[in-house]
């Protein structure tokens, strides 16, 4: 649904339709992905989730993109009660959530998950796999029910590898049967395509392992075999870091060489895009004039979803009109204020970000009880 207002002028590409592969969003905003912990505890979807996403689609936004939703009954799950598209109870439980959200008239993607080394809670199993028998740093997030170290993953087999590429797979078709407009792929934040991609976390000595080139390979493998999964019309993307949840300083080795190499390759696949994210910002890297995301669409020509600190208006729109990225993605700014797109458009200063939206634990009810906490506050 398109916004209007005063500031359009003051933002015109930001508020400009575009398309995105065969899907049109009424503007260049997209609601980044967010995790949010409040599904029942075999993964299926709630009411709570489907009023939280609709809310969305009144605001403004001119795209949603779920939280990270895992694809199997086995390793893939990060979260308790994270949600899933893994069974039919879970599919099925997605259907009234996509229809309301269609129903304000915008499009929705799912965002498909596993989180390899760095799961902290599993309904399905009691270990996690990875790359490498590596102990992942730091701790597990309390926001989301962790506590002490991560554990040490056990290393994922050749078998259990195409089961995983199998199962992204699956959960892509499954996310399209039940009506999502076009579906991502998390390779990124240090989970479990991303513990391939990084150094550290990826020891093997197989063509999965080793220099960049084999280290890419399994995000290659698994986006090949997601875009062969659906019908060529539907948006296919991947996410793509260079730092994790558990490692905010990590930066890719070879610089900008890693960059031309990861983006070239997974322009080779062709009919997807790249949502970069880059928590300190748009900002240059590598020496170059461009931010990753600049650099995801120089080296793969693909359309690109920029992200990090874009809920300033006014650094949307540079990234927007320098083409640092086609669209940009917010997360805090979209979880403070679900109408953001519409505050902005109409001159409307949007409610800031507070820790004590997601304190104790980032849950949308625990969300929900902050603004009604400050909504009582105000009244009084």
């Amino acid at each position: 649904m398109p916004v209007t207002g005063p500031a359009l002028a003051t933002y015109p590409t930001l508020f400009s339709p575009a398309t995105l592969g065969t899907v049109t969003l009424a503007n260049r905003t997209v609601v980044s992905p967010m995790t949010r912990t409040s599904a029942t505890d075999d993964g299926r979807a709630t009411d709570v989730m489907g009023a939280y996403y609709a809310e969305y689609a009144r605001g403004g936004w001119g795209l949603l993109v779920t939280e990270a939703i895992y694809i199997d009954e086995k390793h893939s799950q990060g979260y308790l009660r994270q949600p899933g598209i893994a069974n039919d109870a879970q599919q099925d439980s997605w259907r009234p959530i996509v229809e309301a959200v269609h129903r304000e008239g915008a499009p929705i993607f799912m965002q498909v998950f596993h989180a390899g080394a760095l799961s902290q809670g599993n309904h399905w199993v009691d270990e996690s796999i990875a790359p490498s028998p590596v102990t992942p740093k730091g701790a597990q997030a309390e926001r989301y029910d962790g506590s002490g170290p991560y554990r040490t993953p056990r290393q994922i087999t050749r078998d259990e590898m195409d089961e995983v590429m199998a199962a992204f797979a699956a959960a892509a078709r499954r996310a399209v049967e039940v009506g999502f407009d076009g579906v991502e792929v998390h390779g990124a934040n240090g989970y479990l395509m991303d513990q391939f991609l990084t150094t550290y976390t990826n020891q093997r000595t197989d063509e999965y392992g080793g220099v960049i080139e084999n280290r890419v390979r399994f995000h290659i493998d698994v986006m090949t075999a997601v875009r062969a999964a659906v019908d060529p019309a539907v948006p296919v993307g991947v996410r793509i870091s260079q730092t994790k949840v558990n490692d905010l300083a990590y930066a890719w080795p070879g610089g900008d060489d890693d960059a031309r190499l990861v983006f070239g390759k997974l322009g080779q696949i062709g009919n997807i895009f790249i949502d970069v994210s880059a928590h300190l910002g748009c900002a240059p890297v590598f020496g170059t004039d461009k931010s990753l995301a600049g650099l995801g669409k120089r080296y793969s020509g693909l359309t690109q979803i920029a992200n990090g600190k874009l809920h300033d208006p006014a650094e949307a729109e540079r990234v927007l009109a320098e083409t640092e990225g086609d669209f940009v993605a917010i997360a805090k700014g979209a979880l403070a204020d679900p109408a953001w797109p519409r505050k902005i458009a109409a001159g409307v200063e949007p409610i800031p970000f507070d820790p004590g939206m997601i304190t104790p634990l980032a849950t949308v009810d625990n969300t929900s009880a902050w603004r009604r906490r400050q909504a009582a506050g105000a009244n009084t």
